[in-house]
């Protein structure tokens, strides 16, 4: 068992249970909550939109609570105005600091009064590492969070439209639906995942840290149904049973729970059994898929697939020979057309026949079963897959897939004699972006973060240079180490504006080129994408450790470098640079900035 197995946890009634008593004494010694005040009309309007089940003996509350349940409804015509809701830059009083004084740049308008100013932006950025960071509008539209902004992005056209958030703060998860409306208090903090059932009545929701909180809202009228504490560490996913609305399912660290909506003699409750591994390796479970007939199938850390069955491991699935079904975890499982997807960090997706695996049953004491893939594609190298969703196009079986390496893949699953290639439609940074330089010359920047490997479990780093003009990302040079400072060379060094110096996490600084290929000639001002690319002009190690300041003098002659090593150098800039001197200080160097009089 693991730590949270014997978190105490209480309900409504003052009575306390372990984790583990709860896995082990039953369903009925589940912990649950009601939420305090909510009304029974709730109840009653649920049972009534299932039919005939076995809830059906719902007791007619008396005339005072029926007055206490007479609640305005949302009329379905009724919208929210998303200017009066999003956060909007503010500035004090009579500071006579321009409103628009940093501006983001995006293609919309904004209002002003009676002034009505366009302005043109676009994102390079995508939270490639949150869960179910990829949502399909239309056959050309898709979603995804990046900071704060709801980015919705058109495949046709690129263009892109953004959502702020309301709050200025970044955006936790998303879930796709037809209207906006407000749910609050279904977390202290923020939201980790939302799944809607299959006719999009109810909504399920689950809190992150420290809450971990469950809710199921009836969210056309903004109003919590039920709420419970899901587990006492993180919870990443909450689905419910496609085939019973009264059934939902969450995973996260360490778990996998089955829930149930109960009609007990105090109201509808939550009701949920913890997952029983037995012989099994407790682990993290990120992906599961429930199948029709009540079972659940999820993936482990380990790659091998779990069959679960009334609460307990019935079988496990492996490959021949005890190979694993991935190498490494599962995040996502599908039924698609009969057949199970499955995606993993590997980079692979993989096909297997769904009644093979709904009928498996062990043969021996190992408790395992083998079972080989239909089909199967690898993605790329290094590239990990995190979840997956299916484009509407009739006649292909064409799949967008969330890489929390980053980037964004289009990939065809048809595997016939005419499928596609996979083909990455948009490339980010993994990681946090440590730095950013722009040209001098023209609308080009750099950027250089900490770019992490999630593949190989290693921090990487990458120098990536855009055309913010023409918002087209133009090339990257990939590296071992994590970028961690940016400065763009003057024109009295380099001409024509085309060399970017960057510091790295061990030490080093590199000088890079943008170059045109074709006749190695010095990129300058605007090119096509094709036409851009980068090489390594010069490095050096002047650092111990991670470099985060670069600086050239007014005229270009010396190059300092600080780092947190407590240390400053000077590089004399001509062909070559060659090192003059350091100097120590007393702490770390955050910044440098030469004097005007140097």
């Amino acid at each position: 068992a693991v730590k949270e197995d014997y978190k105490s946890v209480e309900d409504t009634t003052g009575e306390t249970f372990t984790e583990a008593e709860e896995s082990y004494l039953g369903d009925n010694e589940s912990y649950v909550e009601h939420l305090e005040g909510s009304s029974s009309s709730f109840q009653d309007d649920y049972v009534e939109s299932i039919g005939k089940s076995q809830y059906m003996e719902t007791p007619v509350p008396d005339a005072e609570e029926a007055e206490e349940e007479v609640k305005k409804k949302i009329s379905e015509s009724f919208f929210y105005d998303y200017t009066e809701l999003a956060s909007m830059p503010f500035v004090t009083p009579d500071s006579n600091i321009p409103l628009d004084l940093l501006t983001l740049y995006y293609t919309g308008t904004w209002e002003k009064g009676k002034e009505r100013r366009k302005k043109e932006r676009h994102s390079f950025g995508y939270d490639c590492r949150k869960r179910a960071n990829l949502q399909l509008l239309d056959s050309n539209m898709v979603l995804y969070i990046a900071g704060n902004q709801l980015i919705l992005l058109n495949l046709k056209t690129k263009e892109q439209t953004y959502l702020r958030s309301s709050s200025g703060r970044g955006i936790g998860v998303i879930g796709t639906c037809t209207h906006l409306f407000i749910l609050s208090d279904g977390t202290d903090l923020a939201y980790a995942y939302v799944n809607f059932n299959c006719d999009g009545t109810l909504l399920a929701s689950v809190g992150g840290s420290p809450d971990h909180t469950l809710t199921i809202w009836n969210w056309k009228e903004e109003q919590p149904l039920l709420r419970t504490k899901a587990f006492s560490q993180e919870v990443f996913k909450v689905t419910f049973n496609p085939e019973d609305d009264e059934q939902l399912t969450t995973s996260g660290s360490g778990h996998i729970k089955f829930w149930e909506m109960a009609l007990t003699f105090t109201g509808l409750k939550l009701q949920g059994s913890l997952g029983r591994f037995g012989k099994t390796a407790t682990n993290d479970i990120e992906g599961y898929m429930e199948l029709p007939d009540g079972k659940v199938l999820s993936g482990s850390e380990w790659g091998n697939m779990l069959l679960w069955e009334g609460g307990h491991i019935k079988v496990e699935l492996s490959r021949a020979a005890g190979k694993p079904c991935h190498q490494g975890p599962i995040n996502q499982i599908m039924l698609d057309e009969g057949e199970v997807i499955t995606i993993g960090s590997d980079g692979c997706v993989r096909i297997w026949d769904f009644e093979t695996i709904d009928t498996a049953d062990t043969i021996d004491e190992t408790g395992l079963s083998e079972i080989e893939p239909i089909n199967e594609l690898q993605v790329d190298k290094n590239v990990r897959l995190f979840s997956m969703i299916k484009m509407n196009e009739i006649g292909n079986n064409f799949w967008l897939s969330q890489d929390s390496n980053g980037a964004i893949w289009k990939l065809d699953l048809s595997f016939s004699n005419i499928t596609q290639d996979p083909e990455c439609l948009f490339s980010f940074h993994s990681g946090a972006i440590e730095a950013l330089a722009v040209s001098p010359l023209t609308y080009l920047m750099a950027t250089t973060g900490l770019d992490c490997n999630e593949s190989m479990w290693t921090v990487q780093g990458s120098v990536r240079l855009y055309d913010f003009a023409s918002k087209t990302p133009l090339v990257q040079m990939k590296f071992k180490q994590g970028g961690t400072a940016l400065a763009w060379v003057p024109r009295l060094v380099s001409y024509g504006g085309a060399q970017v110096t960057a510091g790295f996490e061990d030490g080093v600084v590199r000088i890079l080129e943008l170059y045109d290929p074709k006749g190695l000639t010095i990129f300058v001002g605007r090119k096509r994408v094709s036409d851009a690319d980068i090489r390594l002009k010069q490095v050096f190690k002047p650092h111990t450790s991670p470099v985060t300041a670069l600086a050239y003098d007014r005229d270009g002659e010396v190059l300092a470098t600080g780092s947190k090593d407590q240390t400053v150098f000077f590089f004399e800039v001509e062909r070559d640079y060659k090192p003059i001197g350091y100097i120590t200080t007393p702490g770390p160097v955050c910044q440098l900035t030469w004097s005007t009089a140097s």
